[in-house]
């Protein structure tokens, strides 16, 4: 019986949710499907060529073999939790997600990703009374005006973003969450989940049934930022994942509009500190739909002058990879590794870990540098 190869549809299922590979991994041999889908050159040359550490590749390779199989799984899934699958050339997939530099493959959505503006309304998990306040007033009217609320299915400012839109007649809200579909997280939220999916949409890059993880949110905010014509902050710590979120909407030139809060709470400092650089003060919606509505021409970047808050790096080993590297320059992976005396299959990881978050830029080669 002659065998027939794995469709590249279906090698994109099995390479989603195939075990042990990380996000970035996934990513970057997405884009590189033609280059090693069919290849049987040694697995040392394809990771080397393609800039992923040689466990991830073996990994890929494995889940190719049995690609038809995952991907059967995978869509029965879906299927059985009502959802569907959009794979990143298939009509309905979100244009704004091609502007990443390591799109996701895969998109898990329950529900329909409305057409039209839409903005991110993001804050702290720990909003006080006046936090949740802000972020349904807002939300509610965006929702209202005709503007998709996104957020990340948190608690706080979050939940607080979603329902204010689904209070609105008419009122759409995506959620992007850090789990996968069919997961009771945050534990609760499961009637609000069915009610945004029945006015907008869950979505999500990780396979159905995949548990929250820590890293699993930094990587869902860049989805946020790119769903979004702009992002508002509402309530942050300087070291909230918020800040991720506005970072990736500056590189990709969107709007960030942030309000204020009282001095002396730890969670207006974030907000505070994006107001001081030039973000946009948001004291009244119309603030933002004077924007969003008659917008004619795709918006600029946001700072002219002053640098964005940056989160720290990640930290252990992508932070010292990520120090070890020249501003202005490119390297190679093995002589990074030389100067942090970690092994290169380590390097490279790293490397992946800060090019997802748009800490480090990928050229041919590979070679490496800051972004």
């Amino acid at each position: 019986m002659k065998l027939f190869p794995p469709s590249s549809q279906e090698l994109l299922l099995a390479l989603n949710a195939a075990p042990r590979i990380s996000r970035a991994a996934v990513c970057r041999l997405a884009q590189e499907l033609p280059r090693w889908s069919a290849s049987d050159e040694p697995v040392d040359l394809l990771a080397a060529e393609l800039g992923v550490p040689r466990a991830q590749m073996e990994r890929a390779l494995a889940a190719r073999e049995k690609a038809a199989a995952l991907a059967a799984r995978e869509r029965e899934e879906a299927e059985t939790l009502g959802a569907r699958i959009l794979l990143r050339d298939d009509p309905g997939y979100p244009a704004g997600l091609a502007q990443l530099s390591l799109p996701p493959p895969v998109l898990y959505v329950a529900g329909e990703i409305p057409e039209g503006p839409a903005l991110a309304v993001v804050g702290s998990r720990r909003s006080d009374a006046y936090g949740t306040e802000v972020a349904d007033t807002f939300a509610r009217a965006l929702a209202a005006a005709g503007v998709a609320v996104v957020s990340g299915f948190a608690r706080g400012v979050d939940a607080a973003a979603h329902r204010g839109a689904l209070a609105a007649e008419g009122g759409k809200t995506v959620a992007v969450l850090g789990c996968g579909l069919g997961v009771d997280y945050p534990a609760g939220h499961a009637r609000l989940g069915k009610e945004i999916a029945g006015r907008g949409a869950l979505v999500t890059e990780l396979p159905c049934g995949t548990p929250p993880r820590a890293w699993h949110f930094p990587i869902r905010n860049r989805v946020i930022a790119a769903l979004s014509a702009g992002v508002l902050v509402v309530q942050a710590t300087l070291r909230s994942g918020s800040l991720i979120t506005v970072r990736h909407a500056l590189d990709l030139g969107k709007e960030v509009y942030a309000v204020p809060g009282r001095i002396f709470d730890e969670r207006s400092l974030g907000p505070h500190s994006l107001l001081r650089d030039g973000a946009k003060l948001a004291q009244h919606p119309q603030d933002l739909l004077d924007d969003l509505l008659p917008r004619t021409d795709p918006p600029g970047p946001l700072f002219a002058g002053p640098a964005p808050v940056r989160p720290d790096p990640p930290a252990g080993l992508p932070r010292e990879v990520l120090t070890a590297l020249a501003p202005g320059s490119f390297q190679v992976p093995e002589d990074l590794a030389l100067r942090v005396g970690h092994p290169v299959d380590q390097v490279l990881g790293a490397l992946l870990e800060l090019e997802l978050g748009g800490w480090v830029k990928r050229m041919p080669g590979p070679v490496y540098g800051v972004a």
